[in-house]
C-alpha cells in the first residue's frame, strides 16, 4: 500500500475514533466519518466493508501497536522476567493513563452489552494484551523467578483493574485522589509515576522470590 493510501486510511481511522468516542456506535455515521476524513463512501467501504469493520479496525489498530510492544520487551533475552514486566507495566500506564478517544470509547462500548457479538469481537481484540502479559507471568513461573504459585488472573485484574476503576470512575476517582483526574499535567506529572510505582512494588512483592520476608 503506497504512502497515499496508509494516509488516507489513517485519517479515516482518526476521524472515526473521535466521532465514535463521542457519539458511540449507534450514534455515528459512516458518511459522516466519511465526509469529515475528506474521503467519499466507495473509499471507506473499500478499506473497512462496513461500519462494524471500520468501527473494529479502530480497535485492532490501537491493540495491535501495543502488541508488537510487548512482544519485543517480551522477547529481549538480555533483561530478566521481573525487568520486563516492569517495563511492560511503564509502557502500560504511558498508553492507558490518559484522557484520550480511545480510553473513552473502550469505557462506552464495555459498558454496553446489547451488542453482544459486537462486544465479543472487542473483548477477542483486547484480550490479545491481556495474553502478553500472561506470557511473561509464565516466564517468570518457568525460570524460577516468580513464585509457582501466583495467581495470573487476579494479578491481571490487578493491573487492568486498577486502570478501569480510575479512569472510568472519573468523579469518584478525582474525590478519592484529591485532584480532578481530567486534568492533563495532573495525569503525566503526578498520577503516571505514582501509579507506575504502586503497581510495580505491589506486583514485585507477590511475584517475585527476593522479596519473601516470611521466612
Amino acid at each position: 500500500m503506497d504512502k497515499d493510501k496508509i494516509d488516507k486510511k489513517d485519517r479515516i481511522l482518526d476521524v472515526a475514533e473521535r466521532v465514535f468516542s463521542d457519539l458511540g456506535y449507534d450514534g455515528a455515521s459512516t458518511r459522516a466519518i466519511s465526509g469529515e476524513a475528506g474521503v467519499n463512501m466507495a473509499m471507506l467501504n473499500y478499506y473497512f466493508g462496513s461500519k462494524e469493520g471500520l468501527f473494529l479496525a479502530v480497535f485492532e489498530r490501537k491493540i495491535s501497536s501495543f502488541q508488537t510492544l510487548l512482544q519485543n520487551i517480551g522477547s529481549d533475552e538480555s533483561m530478566s522476567s521481573w525487568d520486563k514486566l516492569a517495563k511492560c507495566i511503564d509502557n502500560y500506564v504511558d498508553r492507558i493513563i490518559v484522557n484520550n478517544c480511545f480510553q473513552k470509547l473502550i469505557n462506552r462500548e464495555m459498558s454496553i452489552s446489547k451488542r453482544s457479538e459486537l462486544t465479543d469481537k472487542i473483548t477477542e481484540i483486547l484480550m490479545v494484551n491481556v495474553l502478553e502479559f500472561k506470557k511473561l507471568f509464565d516466564e517468570g513461573v518457568k525460570n524460577g523467578s516468580f513464585y509457582k504459585d501466583i495467581d495470573t488472573q487476579l494479578i491481571t485484574a490487578t493491573i487492568f483493574g486498577t486502570k478501569n476503576y480510575i479512569i472510568n470512575s472519573p468523579h469518584i476517582s478525582s474525590i478519592m485522589l484529591g485532584h480532578d483526574i481530567r486534568d492533563e499535567k495532573f495525569l503525566e506529572e503526578k498520577l503516571k509515576p505514582r501509579i507506575k510505582k504502586y503497581m510495580k512494588r505491589l506486583l514485585k512483592a507477590y511475584l517475585v522470590k527476593d522479596n519473601d520476608n516470611t521466612k
